[in-house]
């Protein structure tokens, strides 16, 4: 039995059963003190690759740290095992047994640095050794939209060897609209290392994260990072943690977590605040800190668990968790082999979830491991490996792959459901069909529906009745996401603005519930009241104020409805300086409608080219949205009006009459103000109800979902709430 207790935020460990007491004997080695007195040197270093091997160091020991009993069993056996095998060499495409796997994911919020660590610990590991990517930054995040926003997008699947031992890593989102990636992978994974700024403290996509992996039964691996930073406070925010976890209900085996603090960026991390300040003090003075991320290592073979099952005996079976596409071997099923074993050219068969039919039988034609960003081939995996499976091309995500002697599929882990909606459908424009090559219904539903067969947090409904396909989602992130992809491919689209996805109470019909978001805020003080007095205006109930450093710090219950289009209020509320960071909460009774926050807006009545003449005579209305020579058409929304009513036709094309009195060049002297391109998230912030958002390849246009001026006028009459429409 392991007791736990916190003193200033620092967690002391006394163990009933066995003592590990460790210390430096020189500044190469680590020496180990055991019960018998015994004392063994174990230099330190971490292992270099040589093409597909790893040479090994012998083993070493975490420094300056406690661990239970049964850590310290399986510290010692780890370092018996590696110590017996330290000239061999480990093949990266061998099957190895399952005491020697450790698999892992990192989760976090997002900009809180897990896509760097996961960088550092490939690098010195020597998973990027003699390739290109050693000198890159965020390796990881391969795709060109998390390349060019900075965020990761998708869940990354990679391993490194380390000791004797392959840890399987895998890297996910920490954004809440791709919450969906997080809680799929949980079921490939044995632990989770959480990942913290050690200044910003947990946020509300800490809380989401941490919640899936507790209810998992997870222990997580506690990472403070960004410590040497002068802002950061590890002490408060390890309190901080230490009472998300209890409000959370985790276990004391849970609470009583391995606590590192680290410097993904500088590449040292360390499970002791001494040391933290040496690499701090260093820094300061212009010299390189002589840490690296081995203890980090070190605590996951030491702290995570094996993974269960049975290899020898047994059938084989493998739940799949991700799609790949392969140019050459099709769609390939990447998940944990959850028993048995597997061999190239063995016959297998797919399970659909849930049903448990046979979709397809077919041979495995490839086995993959991934190994830094490379993918290595293996000629057989068992229980416990992630790998990758080519040779059944119907797969699908939660669908289950195993021997031809099953015929049961393995239970998967279901998603919270989505929370808005979009409805896409063809680009109708007068300008449509100039610029994409995917322009018809049925190519827009077919790639929808192989975007929903590899996100499992994307929901496409198809009524049947009419072209137009609805797609359900996290929030407007990841829907623009998926836009700005289908765009980039060449589709024209027409997208219809985000609703909210209303539901009635199974305990009474007559009660509509809606989804309720968490939202962290941090602005500079003199910007909280504002904020404070909006998202009152938009059903917000304020349940913590406190000071964060210069910044004070706001958390709301909000209705997910008062935060669509928000986030340009904000931005301009608080001139580009605060952060809002929001998560899924819960379903929550209907709280009625709040006030409107947009103003009318100028709509086209012609089909041309506008000119700086009839911008001029417009402009002094509102704010402008096209520019000179923009091609406009009717039912086009050009501006938005300065004061509230109704919407207001205008004719940005009119043409200046030129006579022999007045001259043509004197429309030089015009000066209209800069109009700002519209990015996909501001322009899905901004939409009105009735307006729709036209993407082409190179264009996103604003326009009004019935271009008639007539018919629009006469169906806004009769125009039903999603409430009315509910309970009807």
């Amino acid at each position: 039995m392991q007791a736990s207790i916190r003193i200033s935020g620092r967690r002391v460990s006394r163990l009933a059963s066995a003592k590990l007491a460790v210390g430096r004997s020189s500044s190469r080695s680590l020496t180990l003190c055991a019960a018998t007195g015994t004392k063994t040197n174990y230099p330190t270093g971490l292992g270099l690759l040589s093409g597909r091997h790893l040479t090994l160091p012998p083993t070493r020991v975490c420094g300056s740290r406690l661990y239970s009993s049964s850590a310290t069993a399986t510290a010692s056996s780890a370092g018996a095992d590696s110590a017996a095998n330290t000239s061999s060499t480990v093949d990266l495409g061998d099957m190895i047994p399952m005491d020697r796997i450790r698999n892992i994911g990192i989760i976090a919020h997002v900009d809180h640095g897990k896509t760097t660590l996961v960088d550092c610990l490939l690098k010195q590991s020597g998973a990027l050794s003699g390739s290109a990517a050693m000198q890159e930054t965020r390796v990881m995040d391969s795709n060109a939209l998390e390349k060019e926003r900075g965020i990761t997008i998708l869940s990354k699947v990679t391993s490194l060897v380390y000791n004797g031992h392959r840890i399987n890593i895998i890297d996910t989102p920490g954004h809440a609209d791709f919450g969906g990636e997080v809680e799929r992978i949980l079921s490939m994974v044995d632990s989770v290392v959480l990942v913290v700024d050690a200044t910003e403290g947990p946020m509300a996509q800490t809380k989401f994260v941490l919640t899936k992996a507790l209810a998992r039964g997870l222990t997580p691996l506690v990472v403070l990072n960004k410590v040497d930073r002068p802002t950061s406070r590890p002490d408060e925010v390890d309190s901080e943690l230490l009472e998300l976890f209890m409000a959370l209900g985790a276990s004391d085996e849970q609470t009583a977590y391995e606590l590192m603090y680290a410097s993904a960026k500088e590449g040292w991390c360390s499970s002791d605040l001494g040391q933290v300040s040496t690499y701090v003090d260093a820094a300061s003075k212009g010299q390189k800190a002589s840490g690296t991320m081995s203890p980090l290592l070190d605590a996951i073979i030491a702290r995570v668990p094996p993974p269960k099952g049975e290899r020898s005996g047994a059938p084989f079976s493998m739940l799949v968790t991700q799609l790949e596409a392969n140019s050459y071997l099709g769609k390939c099923a990447l998940g944990r082999i959850t028993s048995g074993t597997v061999r190239v050219g063995d016959r297998i068969r797919v399970l659909e979830p849930g049903t448990s039919n046979v979709k397809e039988e077919g041979k495995v034609t490839k086995l993959f491991l991934r190994s830094g960003v490379q993918q290595i081939e293996m000629a057989q995996a068992g229980a416990g490996d992630v790998v990758a499976i080519s040779g059944v091309p119907t797969v699908s995500v939660n669908s289950t792959i195993a021997g031809l002697d099953i015929s049961q599929a393995l239970e998967f882990i279901p998603v919270d459901p989505p929370t808005i909606s979009v409805t896409f459908s063809v680009n109708d424009s007068p300008l449509a069909g100039r610029e994409g090559s995917q322009l018809t219904s049925g190519m827009i539903r077919d790639r929808l529906r192989r975007e929903a067969e590899i996100n499992v947090a994307l929901q496409v409904v198809d009524d049947g009745k009419s072209e137009a396909l609805e797609v359900r989602g996290r929030g407007e992130l990841q829907l623009s996401v998926l836009i700005e992809t289908m765009r980039r491919e060449g589709f024209e689209l027409s997208v219809t603005p985000p609703r909210v996805l209303f539901k009635k109470n199974p305990e009474n019909a007559r009660q509509i519930l809606e989804p309720f978001e968490e939202i962290t805020i941090d602005v500079d003080h003199e910007s909280s009241g504002v904020v404070i007095e909006k998202l009152t205006k938009r059903k917000g109930e304020l349940k913590n104020f406190s000071d964060l450093a210069d910044k004070a710090r706001m958390v709301f219950h909000i209705p997910t409805r008062g935060l669509l289009g928000y986030a340009s209020e904000f931005k301009n509320d608080t001139h580009g300086t605060g952060v809002m960071n929001h998560a899924f909460l819960r379903y929550d009774e209907y709280v009625g409608a709040f006030e409107k926050s947009r103003k009318a807006s100028m709509v086209c009545m012609s089909l041309g080219t506008a000119t700086s003449y009839a911008l001029n005579t417009i402009e002094p209305r509102g704010r402008l949205f096209v520019r000179n020579s923009d091609e406009v058409y009717p039912g086009m929304v050009v501006g938005e009006l300065s004061k509230d009513g109704n919407d207001l036709d205008v004719n940005p094309t009119k043409a200046k009459q030129l006579t022999n009195i007045r001259a043509a060049g004197k429309d030089e002297t015009i000066r209209l103000t800069p109009v700002k391109p519209w990015t996909l998230e501001e322009v899905i912030a901004y939409v009105n109800p009735d307006e729709a958002i036209e993407v082409t390849p190179t264009q996103i246009r604003l326009r009004k979902q019935i271009l008639d001026s007539t018919k629009r006028k006469q169906l806004s009459r009769r125009r039903v709430s999603d409430i009315d429409e509910l309970l009807e």
